[in-house]
């Protein structure tokens, strides 16, 4: 065996309650918070001083779940621009199933998330978008039609 699981993605924030209110309004649940710091963090991350703060968000269903990360020390950065479109290399985007698409669509607007482009329809299976989310980063709403 390789993996057991899919554990979590981790997205580096600037503003961690911005980010925990964008995700909770995608339906996402605060499972818990906390600081981490020490000589166990700087061997994992390759970096020494590290002092941070993370939110750990799960999937309603609990089987997903994101870790929103916000760097006290050192200062976290951007490698490229915040406004990356989708075909940059690396993680570009977490894709979620939805029930309303433009409900889902509309309420994030209201914690500045941005359309990427439009909804877009595949067949008669799915209505699909891009809305980009905290930092950039890109979420990937699904509505299945059937």
């Amino acid at each position: 065996m390789t993996i057991k699981r899919m554990d979590h993605v981790s997205i580096v924030v600037g503003d961690l309650d911005a980010a925990k209110a964008f995700f909770a309004e995608l339906g996402m649940e605060l499972e818990g918070e906390t600081p981490v710091e020490g000589p166990w963090a700087d061997q994992v991350n390759g970096i020494d001083g590290v002092r941070v703060e993370i939110a750990m968000m799960r999937t309603p269903d609990g089987h997903g779940r994101i870790e929103l990360t916000k760097f006290h020390a050192p200062a976290a950065f951007s490698a490229e621009p915040a406004v990356a479109p989708p075909n940059t290399l690396g993680l570009r985007s977490v894709m979620f199933a939805v029930d309303d698409i433009d409900d889902v669509i509309a309420r994030l607007r209201g914690h500045g998330g941005e359309l990427v482009h439009e909804v877009a329809q595949y067949e008669d299976i799915y209505r699909l978008c891009y809305v980009r989310g905290p930092e950039g980063v890109i979420v990937a709403l699904a509505e299945e039609l059937r």
